[in-house]
């Protein structure tokens, strides 16, 4: 007799991935230092030297846990920046990144703790290095494109990742208004500050004697700002017509998957009403050959009664 599922002895592999989990939920709560062996032996419901075996110790579990955090939240980011415009890489990078939070709050926690150095590389100020230096060459590009200075991609980079990583962080636990609204305000702010930069932006400093200066005034004759003004309505209209192209092909998506669904269940509707049918004739015939043979094994012995009266 085979054990119950439920006691049946764990596979290495599984022994691993079960103390990794076990370890992710304690040190969203409790952080690194807050954490045990011994808690996480005990949750596991094994001994310590299990622990030791898989991992070596506390910090080998908490590096395993914070790595695989990292790469899930930088895979995110980066399937999110493949798109192909501007506009819908911060859309998408916005929220990949408050998805992320949304269903896996426990890693981000981790990640957003202070670093230990146990995490090695895996802090949080270096995954927003990470994304901001992917985030950096997208810039690059528009800034060549737009006559701004590419050199200060990497510090817009910088400004960017950390508003949006700091917006995250605020909405891990207040997590009003939804995923999609919050990422809609950020993008407005991003967006629409980068579409209105001024190339050689300045501010007021105070000097010796504490009165302000003011900042250096733009050069753009009037003409020059039409054209900025239209070149960016012109960009806004392309970034909406691509936006509405990726709605309407998602659209699409979705009504020839309800529509293959709608059709496979139709399909299988089909199929069970045949089975009960056959499974009905199968009845009936079933009772005509009980019958019969009831009638038969009667009819039996009535003849056997005529054959040997008492």
């Amino acid at each position: 007799m085979t054990e119950p599922r439920s006691r049946r002895r764990m596979s290495g592999a599984e022994r691993r991935e079960q103390l990794i989990s076990i370890s992710r939920t304690l040190f969203a709560e409790k952080g690194f230092d807050g954490t045990s062996i011994e808690e996480i032996a005990a949750t596991a419901q094994v001994s310590k030297p299990v622990v030791y075996e898989h991992f070596g110790g506390k910090e080998g579990v908490y590096a395993v846990v914070v790595d695989r955090e990292m790469q899930k939240l930088l895979g995110m980011i980066t399937e999110a920046l493949s798109a192909s415009h501007a506009l819908i890489k911060l859309e998408r990078a916005a929220l990949a990144l408050l998805h992320y939070i949304e269903e896996s709050s426990e890693g981000f926690r981790i990640l957003v703790r202070d670093s230990h150095a146990a995490s090695g590389t895996g802090t949080f100020a270096s995954l927003i290095s990470e994304i901001a230096s992917q985030v950096e060459d997208v810039l690059a590009d528009e800034f060549a494109g737009r006559g701004y200075d590419p050199k200060l991609a990497p510090m817009y980079a910088q400004m960017l990742v950390g508003m949006v990583a700091l917006t995250g962080q605020w909405w891990l636990d207040v997590r009003k208004p939804g995923r999609e609204e919050v990422a809609a305000h950020l993008v407005n702010l991003a967006w629409n500050g980068l579409t209105g930069l001024n190339p050689t932006p300045s501010i007021t400093v105070t000097g010796s004697r504490g009165q302000g200066q003011p900042p250096k005034p733009r050069t753009s004759g009037e003409k020059e700002l039409r054209e900025f003004e239209k070149a960016r309505e012109k960009e806004f209209k392309e970034a909406e017509k691509q936006r509405q192209r990726e709605l309407k092909e998602a659209e699409k998506a979705r009504v020839r998957e309800l529509k293959e669904r709608e059709r496979l269940l139709k399909e299988a509707e089909k199929e069970r009403e045949r089975l009960l049918k056959e499974a009905e004739k199968a009845r009936e015939r079933e009772e005509k050959i009980r019958q019969r043979e009831a009638r038969l094994a009667e009819r039996a012995a009535r003849l056997e009664q005529v054959d040997h009266p008492e």
